[in-house]
């Protein structure tokens, strides 16, 4: 569905993805982890057409990204930290989004409801708690039915219950033959959620297997324990 080939991008004197290649499927949630300035999020940046590289191809459903932005549309993508006009309320910035999109047809408003944020339309974003924002970006990401969910610390903010609402989502769009990419530092939840995990270190990919496998290799039951010794292995390597 996605293919990335030999993608480079600097800022200035900083390469921050080097020559990376990897190809992402449909039906499966790939976890892309790694330390803060990994490159992690540049590359994600890079996919969603927010970021420019210097060099290398983006294909999704093999077709050059770039200059193209129509698969876009295809794309949903809660950021880390949501940024919205303090002023508008909760009910007029999914009506915006509503009128902005062209795909309006197959509304997937399940979050919507299960975080029950048609009680509060009328709150100004500026009222919001951060766990709040957290689900009003989740619900937005998930509301045009996209293929391709790319979800950023998602449950970062969330109660337990919210977090958990959000984990069943994601592993039922999932068996809808969706793409969905992870970033996350909460190894507990990649491990409920994840079938691979890609690790980037230094905008190099470490490795990309499956959790199970990860698992195997580090003779390890914890996905997090089972992590850290594979980095310990390379790094002395």
């Amino acid at each position: 569905m996605i293919q990335i080939e030999s993608l480079n991008k600097s800022f200035n004197k900083l390469h921050v993805v080097k020559n990376i290649s990897v190809c992402f499927n449909k039906g499966e949630v790939v976890s892309v982890i790694g330390p803060n300035g990994s490159g992690k999020t540049t590359l994600m940046k890079c996919l969603l057409g927010m970021v420019i590289p210097d060099n290398g191809t983006i294909l999704f459903d093999n077709k050059n990204i770039l200059h193209d932005w129509n698969y876009r549309n295809d794309i949903g993508y809660m950021p880390q930290i949501g940024r919205y006009p303090d002023n508008m309320k909760i009910g007029q910035l999914f009506e915006m989004m509503k009128d902005i999109r062209s795909n309006k047809d197959d509304l997937d408003e399940e979050l919507m409801d299960a975080f029950k944020l048609q009680s509060m339309f009328d709150k100004p974003m500026r009222t919001l708690s951060g766990g709040t924002r957290q689900k009003v970006s989740a619900a937005l990401a998930f509301l045009f039915n996209p293929k391709v969910l790319v979800l950023d610390e998602p449950t970062a903010g969330l109660d337990p219950i919210a977090s958990e609402i959000l984990k069943e989502k994601i592993l039922k769009e999932k068996k809808k033959e969706k793409l969905i990419l992870i970033t996350s530092h909460i190894m507990s939840e990649v491990d409920d959620i994840a079938d691979k995990v890609m690790y980037i270190f230094e905008g190099n990919i470490k490795f990309f297997n499956a959790v199970s496998e990860i698992k195997k290799l580090a003779n390890e039951e914890k996905l997090g324990k089972a992590i850290a010794q594979l980095m310990s292995q390379t790094t002395h390597a």
